[in-house]
């Protein structure tokens, strides 16, 4: 079984936008509910508003991907969950390691997303003592000691942090020179790394600050309203990517 070690996705080779790539998951998770519910083909407008997003850009996405509809007919399903998933590198087997098994890290263990996506969960891994041999989601917790042999094994290149913050550096530094070149960053801190390791980070305090901002402004909105004030019209702009994407995932 081929492993992360033996591929990379061919997205940058190809030349494909990274607002694109964030976008291809969005549009195979529409695409899997289409499918299990044997949905044969899908026009640009349903599938769109599945994904949440509008259908130019999901046509000047899928460009990218050298896929056209044809008009009058739609995409076909089965045939765009193979392209995408192919695009994504997930027609083969990622093994992937957790690292700080708490609350938070024992949630992502026993998530059952991970291997329907191609993902294998192929170690969790901690530094208390206490935790080694325990199984959670099926899988005994092995120390930190561990770490790097645990990788070589398993030919693991995705790590997932999900330590204290005071903790991530280090962690990140050891799965760094253990081999690991992507990383999942749950960790409420900034990772630094070297060029050719990319790092992905989930804040979600930072995603609940911004919908407070939201909450606020439109409670403003409504307060002016009742004044007989105008409402400002939202900028395009307002905590919003360059697409006019609100990022589900913070770049670190």
């Amino acid at each position: 079984m081929a492993t992360g070690r033996t591929h990379r996705p061919a997205t940058r080779s190809r030349g494909i936008p990274e607002a694109t790539v964030a976008r291809l998951p969005l549009y195979l998770r529409a695409l899997t509910a289409l499918s299990e519910r044997s949905v044969p083909t899908v026009s640009s407008e349903e599938l769109a508003a599945a994904a949440g997003v509008n259908s130019a850009k999901l046509r000047k996405d899928f460009s990218y991907l050298g896929s056209y509809g044809t008009r009058g007919v739609g995409y076909d399903v089965e045939y765009l969950v193979y392209q995408i998933s192919r695009e994504l590198g997930l027609t083969q087997d990622w093994p992937v390691v957790i690292v700080g098994i708490g609350n938070l890290g024992a949630a992502l263990a026993n998530y059952g997303g991970f291997a329907s996506r191609g993902f294998r969960v192929a170690a969790l891994i901690d530094a208390d003592p206490a935790m080694a041999g325990k199984p959670v989601a099926g899988i005994p917790v092995r120390h930190t000691d561990e770490l790097e042999k645990i990788i070589e094994d398993n030919g693991v290149s995705i790590g997932v942090i999900a330590t204290p913050a005071g903790a991530a550096q280090q962690v990140c530094d050891r799965l760094v020179t253990a081999g690991v070149t992507s990383i999942l960053n749950f960790a409420p801190t900034v990772l630094t790394v070297p060029d050719g390791v990319d790092v992905r980070k989930v804040d979600l305090s930072i995603e609940l600050q911004i919908l407070a901002f939201h909450e606020q402004r439109k409670a403003g909105e409504e307060t002016a309203a009742g004044d007989g004030a105008v409402p400002a019209k939202r900028s395009s702009a307002d905590g919003q990517g360059p697409d006019g994407d609100v990022p589900a995932v913070m770049p670190a």
